[in-house]
């Protein structure tokens, strides 16, 4: 277990690349992680779990097959598991997840945009 005090804004500051999730702590069988988006990424799904969006800066759009939904600094929005989802971001936005360990990504989708989860150095 994680007994370090984390600090989300100095997490941030130390992310360099985009689309490479760092995970900041884990609470039971989920991580929490930060990233930083910027473009478009690919469209996928994660069909055994729900995928938690919180803002810390910037805005961030999540494209669904049947509308768009935008996130400014403090929103959340959850995608249900099973539903495809495009996150788009024009500049750069900080984002926070939660997800179950292990969640990938790219989802369903695979391909060059899948990272492996990184953990925050300092």
């Amino acid at each position: 277990m994680d007994t370090d005090v984390r600090n989300i804004s100095d997490a941030l500051a130390g992310i360099t690349d985009q689309w490479q999730p760092r995970r900041l702590t884990s609470v039971n069988d989920y991580d929490v992680k930060v990233v930083k988006l910027q473009g478009e990424f690919v469209w996928h799904s994660h069909p055994d779990t729900d995928e938690m969006f919180l803002v810390i800066s910037g805005e961030l759009t999540i494209r669904l097959r049947d509308r768009d939904v935008v996130l400014g600094p403090d929103d959340v929005f959850v995608v249900p598991r099973g539903v495809e989802h495009c996150p788009k971001a024009e500049g750069e936005v900080s984002v926070m997840l939660f997800e179950p360990k292990g969640t990938v990504n790219t989802g369903d989708a695979g391909g060059a945009r899948t990272a492996e989860l990184q953990e925050l150095t300092g």
